[in-house]
């Protein structure tokens, strides 16, 4: 129980990794830290999210949008998973507005005692906000090595990168290995 008595917080929307989002659930549920699924509500009081292989349903009723900053600094960790969460998290109505989630991560990132982890396509997310990882060492999906070193990102080729604050896997199959970094530094 190496996590007991930490927060985990991870970012969710449809078409996520249904291997990815069930490790987690259970590793982190193993090491006894307290699991929060955050995401976007929409004014309502729950929402239902699909997986992206099997469509698998998952109810979520946490939301990130209007988080007091003393909750903010309760979170241990704050995890962008892998698959389209993140692509769907960055929409916005308002095309000159950022993303309620990209604010959230703004404000994530501004506390340094919260570990920031960021998995595949999960740095999408950060595509409206790259000064949050620009010159920082970390590792993406293949698919997306361009997109982050023209976000500044500095590309290091390993399964898990961490730099200070914040850990990057390469794909979402990496998850076992990202948890197990994660684990080890928050314990």
């Amino acid at each position: 129980m190496r996590l007991k008595g930490k927060k985990i917080g991870i970012l969710m929307e449809s078409d996520y990794y249904e291997k990815e989002i069930f490790y987690y659930q259970l590793r982190f549920a193993e090491e006894g830290a307290d699991l929060h699924f955050l995401t976007r509500l929409w004014g309502h009081e729950r929402l239902t999210f699909t997986g992206h292989e099997y469509k698998i349903p998952f109810e979520c009723c946490e939301s990130f949008e209007n988080m007091d900053d003393d909750t903010l600094k309760s979170y241990s960790a704050i995890i962008i998973p892998s698959a389209y969460v993140s692509d769907r998290l960055r929409y916005t109505e308002q095309v000159d507005k950022l993303p309620p989630a990209c604010k959230f991560l703004i404000r994530a990132f501004s506390e340094k005692n919260v570990l920031k982890g960021i998995i595949c396509h999960g740095m999408w997310l950060l595509a409206p906000v790259p000064e949050l990882v620009k010159g920082r060492r970390a590792v993406v999906h293949n698919n997306l090595i361009g997109d982050a070193k023209n976000m500044g990102v500095i590309y290091v080729d390993e399964d898990v990168v961490v730099d200070d604050d914040l850990v990057t896997g390469r794909t979402g199959g990496h998850c076992h290995i990202f948890a197990k970094k994660i684990i080890k530094l928050l314990s």
